[in-house]
């Protein structure tokens, strides 16, 4: 009998060092080779380099599998992948690697943003709901008194009965943040200049509004020219005394200069989990004020986390095999008002 055609697509990793491992389980790999032809120890992590491996892998891959790192897919990249016709991003936001050249090529691209987008939203939830109880207060105050206290009377202002929460930005994040609350006693605010009708469970409002009225804010939006500062001094000045500010989108949404003082006042509180620079100066208050929970970027994807998003990716390949359209499909026209 003569040879049976093998019909899987080729596929090269291209990603940043270390990478892959986090990202690919031994379940995976196997899934990976039964829909692909791939060399599951081959990693691209610069697909500039005149490596003799890589290069005959890039000009033979019809898909690139791509996460955090990857290569901008330049034109010069594109020329040395001539069969090259998807890329599926086991991450987020794709505008680090795909290029103007990318779409004047014709590719289809996929991300697994939505895959990305709950742990966010979960760690937002828990901000909001910690922000209601004060936790963050009530537990340095316990271990200050180390003794019996008067709670009750410290606490008239705590809790999250008919709190009312405002969510900047209807992007996949802020709208499983509204779907989280939904089983909550809270009214949710909404602001997003995109949006004409609200999800279920949300109010549309400006965001001068949203931010007066709100006792928790919570920043959501994408990072793009119009939203550089959007948290300017007129909206901290409008949020009310003792409000929360959430931010797990991009630090340059939030203007911290403006933020600092009612920070160092005691008159907001805030839960960063990003700043502007990304990693804060060695001397920035933002790390000791007892006001404010700052972590280090990790409301998305980490740990087992990954695995979702591998799964998305690996879901979207196996459409990608059977001629259908991607779930999650990226569009040039989406990138202008999407992270």
């Amino acid at each position: 009998m003569p040879p049976t055609t093998d019909r899987r697509p080729p596929l090269l990793l291209a990603m940043g060092p270390g990478i892959a491992d986090r990202l690919l389980t031994d379940r995976h790999r196997t899934r990976l080779a039964a829909l692909t032809r791939t060399d599951p120890h081959l990693v691209a992590q610069d697909l500039n380099a005149p490596d003799a491996r890589t290069a005959a892998a890039l000009a033979e891959a019809e898909l690139l599998l791509t996460c955090w790192g990857a290569t901008p897919l330049t034109p010069r990249v594109l020329a040395r992948a001539p069969r090259l016709r998807a890329v599926v991003h086991a991450a987020g936001s794709v505008k680090h690697h795909i290029t103007d050249a990318c779409w004047d090529r014709g590719l289809r691209v996929t991300s697994a943003a939505g895959a990305n987008a709950l742990p966010v939203a979960e760690y937002t939830l828990a901000a909001i709901l910690f922000a209601g109880k004060r936790v963050l207060r009530s537990a340095q105050r316990y271990a200050e008194l180390r003794s019996g206290h008067g709670w009750l009377d410290e606490s008239a202002g705590w809790g999250n009965y008919r709190r009312t929460v405002g969510i900047v930005g209807a992007s996949r994040i802020g709208r499983r943040v509204v779907e989280l609350l939904r089983p909550f006693d809270i009214e949710v605010l909404l602001y997003d200049p995109y949006l004409t009708a609200p999800p279920p469970g949300a109010v549309l409002t400006g965001l001068d509004e949203l931010c007066a009225r709100s006792s928790v804010v919570s920043v959501h939006a994408p990072q793009l020219p119009s939203t550089y500062r959007m948290i300017g001094a007129r909206q901290l000045a409008a949020l009310p005394d003792g409000a929360t500010l959430i931010n797990t989108s991009r630090g340059s949404l939030v203007d911290e200069d403006a933020l600092l003082p009612h920070l160092t006042a005691g008159r907001l509180h805030a839960v960063l989990d990003v700043t502007d620079p990304e990693l804060p100066p060695p001397d920035s208050p933002l790390y000791s004020l007892p006001n404010v929970l700052l972590t280090p970027h990790v409301a998305g994807s980490l740990g087992n986390e990954l695995h979702r998003m591998t799964d998305q990716a690996l879901d979207e390949i196996a459409r990608y095999t059977r001629g259908e359209p991607f779930a999650e499909e990226v569009r040039a026209a989406d990138l202008g008002h999407s992270a």
